[in-house]
């Protein structure tokens, strides 16, 4: 009886994992069309002289001390004085114009 039991159980944890509906949701990309963003290892320098001063300049957190620079379509991510990371900004469906972080 134990062993109907074990065998029960089996098929019924299977039987609900054969038939569980699969959803796959794509990963999106950035369209960064002509936009040109910095590259990793880059210096705060040379993205200054890139793409100009930023609107916004955020003050530096954490240890080691992460600073970000918001431009009109993309913000850039520093740790000390080199680029680690640069994302483009959302856009809504049907925008054309730049979107303030």
């Amino acid at each position: 009886m134990r062993c109907f039991s074990l065998v029960l159980l089996a098929w019924l944890a299977l039987g609900n994992a054969a038939l569980a509906e699969q959803i796959l949701i794509p990963i999106g990309q950035q369209d960064t069309g002509n936009l040109t963003l910095p590259q990793r290892g880059d210096s705060k320098l040379r993205v200054l002289e890139a793409h100009g001063l930023p609107w916004e300049e955020h003050k530096p957190v954490g240890q080691p001390p992460i600073t970000r620079w918001d431009y009109a379509e993309f913000s850039v991510y520093f740790e000390h004085e080199q680029v680690i990371n640069a994302v483009v900004h959302h856009r809504p469906q049907g925008s054309t114009g730049a979107v303030q972080p």
